[in-house]
């Protein structure tokens, strides 16, 4: 595996092609939601996505099989100095990135994402998931789809509290849902064909 060793500003957007990014946990909520992450990676790969997810097991594992199987490049995005600690990237990774902090570690992956995937998780999906929502209605209207039952109960629990909610100022055009791998296929295909991936 090649390793990128960042310590600096991730702004630069140089890159051919385009990337998603992949927010998911180290435990699958069932056998369904791996079962769909790996579609997912598949499906991204398969669109022309190079991918960016933590690195790690669980539905990271998952995504970065399927996008792996179709040859694209998966990157793992970790922090330095904690690699040891949190363990081998999974086998699927071909390229690593190690920042010095968890905004660092955010702004890379929001910096580079010209999509965002995100399915159920711990409180760290919770975390890359809320920093990608925030950054869409107020940086750039990234687009972001949250995959799989887990991930759409916690939307509509968002959506119900008014923890997330839609102005005037504060569009979510940006925002999608997919509970299947095929819903996820025809929101890539949309993406397509949409000036600046909007919705």
């Amino acid at each position: 595996m090649n390793a990128l060793h960042l310590a600096g500003s991730t702004s630069d957007r140089t890159r051919e092609g385009r990337t998603a990014v992949f927010f998911g946990g180290v435990v699958p909520a069932s056998a369904a939601e791996e079962k769909l992450a790996e579609d997912i990676g598949r499906a991204l790969a398969q669109a022309g996505y190079a991918l960016l997810h933590g690195g790690y097991n669980g539905l990271m594992e998952a995504t970065a099989r399927g996008a792996s199987s179709q040859g694209t490049t998966v990157t793992a995005v970790t922090l330095t100095g904690k690699h040891d600690e949190w363990g081998a990237f999974n086998p699927h990774s071909t390229l690593s990135v190690h920042l010095p902090d968890l905004g660092a570690r955010l702004n890379h992956y929001l910096d580079h994402a010209d999509l965002v995937v995100a399915m159920g998780g711990g409180v760290g999906t919770l975390h890359e998931l809320t920093a990608a929502l925030y950054y869409a209605t107020t940086i750039r209207p990234v687009p972001i789809c949250l995959a799989g039952r887990t991930a759409l109960r916690l939307l509509a629990f968002l959506r119900e509290e008014k923890w997330l909610y839609e102005t005037l100022t504060r569009p979510l055009a940006f925002l999608s849902t997919a509970e299947s791998a095929d819903a996820f296929r025809s929101r890539l295909d949309t993406l397509d064909k949409t000036p600046n991936g909007g919705a």
